[in-house]
């Protein structure tokens, strides 16, 4: 007799890193690099890493993504990634950003593409967590904090150039 078939082994995923209110926050300050915001974000479009610091998309991440993306696309860096996440955001959750942050928006000497798509970065987490009816905790885990880029088209140290 054959020992039982062991069990298929799904893709490792990553737990979600959970949002708060001074997380998004942190986001729009330009506080945390931008592959922490793309890790917030995909796990939670159904990516996962591989154990070598490459996320792929596993049974959890939608068509349209995984076919366009198997691999988990720059959000900040690339611009088509970042159009697909501004589409993806249901019209009724368009204005969380403004309704939930307060968030004003960036001043005109602010508007560069990298904080222009953190921006949507925030606004889709929060549609994420409104879609899901999740409340957003004012307080929660904060990785450390870096200081705002002093270039801030050319982001942190390690931040892909933006396409």
């Amino acid at each position: 007799m054959l020992p039982p078939a062991a069990p298929a082994q799904a893709a490792p995923t990553a737990e979600a890193y959970p949002l708060s209110r001074a997380l998004l926050e942190a986001v729009l300050a330009d506080r945390l690099s931008d592959r922490f915001v793309c890790e917030l974000i995909w796990p939670r479009l159904g990516y996962g890493p591989d154990g070598s610091g490459t996320w792929s998309a596993g049974p959890a991440t939608g068509a349209d993504w995984r076919e366009s993306f198997p691999l988990a696309p720059q959000l900040i860096a690339e611009r088509p990634a970042s159009v697909r996440l501004t589409r993806s955001i249901a019209k009724p959750h368009k204005q969380l950003l403004k309704q939930q942050l307060g968030f004003g928006g960036y001043r005109i000497g602010e508007l560069y593409p990298r904080r222009t798509r953190r921006a949507t970065a925030v606004t889709w987490l929060l549609a994420h967590l409104a879609e899901r009816g999740e409340p957003l905790p004012e307080l929660g885990p904060l990785p450390p904090l870096l200081d705002a880029p002093a270039d801030p088209v050319r982001g942190h140290p390690g931040d892909p150039p933006i396409s």
